[in-house]
This record gives C-alpha cells, sequence and structure tokens, in this order.
C-alpha cells in the first residue's frame, strides 16, 4: 500500500521548488533583456548627448580660452 505522494511521483515541497525556480528564470531572463537593451550602443550617432555643450558654447570657450593663452 502506496501513500497518495509517492503514487504522484513528486511532494508538494518538490512542486514548489519547481515553481519558484522557474519565476527565477524568468526574472533573470528579464533582467538579462533589460541589460541588453540598456547597453547598446546608440544606432543614431547624430543625436547629441543630454550634457554635451552646444556649438555656440564651445566656440565661446574655444575663444576664451585663446584669449587667455595669448
Amino acid at each position: 500500500m502506496e501513500s497518495e505522494e509517492s503514487a504522484t511521483g513528486l511532494s508538494t515541497a518538490a512542486l514548489v521548488a519547481i515553481a519558484c525556480n522557474a519565476f527565477v528564470a524568468v526574472l533573470l531572463l528579464l533582467l538579462c533583456l533589460i541589460l541588453y537593451r540598456a547597453c547598446r550602443v546608440p544606432s543614431s550617432p547624430e543625436m547629441l548627448p543630454v550634457l554635451a555643450l552646444s556649438e555656440g558654447a564651445t566656440q565661446k570657450m574655444n575663444e576664451h580660452k585663446y584669449l587667455l593663452t595669448s
């Protein structure tokens, strides 16, 4: 006479462990997807970074440097 648990093959604890591992695998896949999208090289190089100075500001800085060194 076998118990009902051994007849099904997997205990409740084993099923809970499988479900938790599947959930962790989905979270890891999502993390890898986010990291892949965050680390990609920008596809359009003509876009300026947010902290980049405008052309007028860089030209003014170059003139200012020139005035200081002469």
